[in-house]
């Protein structure tokens, strides 16, 4: 296998073949806890992928120092460090928002797909290809966070970017819309239960793209095969 098909199947597992959240299922707690709004979900999505991307760096340039019977407590340290830097950054200069995501930034640290990105991958890789990983890990983690994200704050408040100045200031109040006027709005997608939901459903949708693909790819099987001739006897 070259070089660049390497990077296409590291960049293909973390957005879509092997996602954390459609495919593997990790870090559930934190997505389905925050994802009630945009901007909450692309706020812990890229404190994820920060630490994600510099956890396995580090991890990746640490392995060989590493003995293997320490590894994992090692591993864990390193994410829980730059949970922490991460967490005081947001508290120094996006506040509001470290305290709508609160507990749920601190818990980056139990997530399950960072730990075993550092153990399956970048315990094994060079630099440049953790930090590959790492970011597309990342970047599918935060997408599906977004999409959630905007599936339920569409639904269940009408709105889209509402309270956009969290992250991106006071000028930023001008990108919050109104997708549905007058909406009274609908409970359920707001809470747990629709987070369950709408999970399901974008698993769901990926299944049927994903088994799409494979019938269009799929071989023909020739159905006009030459009859070999009898010979008399």
């Amino acid at each position: 296998m070259s070089r660049n098909t390497d990077y296409r199947t590291i960049v293909h597992d973390g957005l879509w073949k092997n996602n954390a959240a459609l495919v593997q299922i990790l870090g559930l707690c934190p997505l389905l806890a925050v994802t009630n709004s945009v901007v909450n979900g692309l706020g812990l999505g890229i404190a994820t992928l920060l630490t994600l991307v510099m956890s396995n760096i580090t991890v990746s340039i640490i392995r060989h120092w590493v003995s293997p019977e320490i590894r994992i407590p090692v591993f864990v340290l390193v994410i829980a460090s730059f949970v922490t830097t991460i967490e005081l950054a947001m508290n120094a200069w996006f506040y509001d928002l470290y305290k709508v995501l609160g507990i749920f930034i601190p818990l980056i640290v139990t997530n399950c797909a960072i730990i075993a990105r550092a153990e399956s991958f970048a315990s094994k890789n060079t630099v440049f290809p953790s930090f590959v990983d790492g970011l597309m890990m990342g970047l599918g983690f935060t997408a599906v966070l977004v999409t959630l994200g905007t599936m339920r704050e569409v639904l269940g408040q009408g709105t889209l970017l509402a309270n956009a100045h969290l992250m991106f200031g006071e000028k930023a109040t001008s990108l919050s819309l109104t997708v549905i006027e007058d909406y009274r709005g609908f409970l359920l997608a707001i809470l747990p239960p629709g987070a369950f939901i709408g999970l399901g459903l974008l698993v769901a949708l990926k299944n049927v793209i994903d088994s799409r693909r494979a019938a269009h790819q799929a071989p023909e099987v020739t159905t006009n095969q030459p009859v070999a001739a009898e010979s008399g006897g």
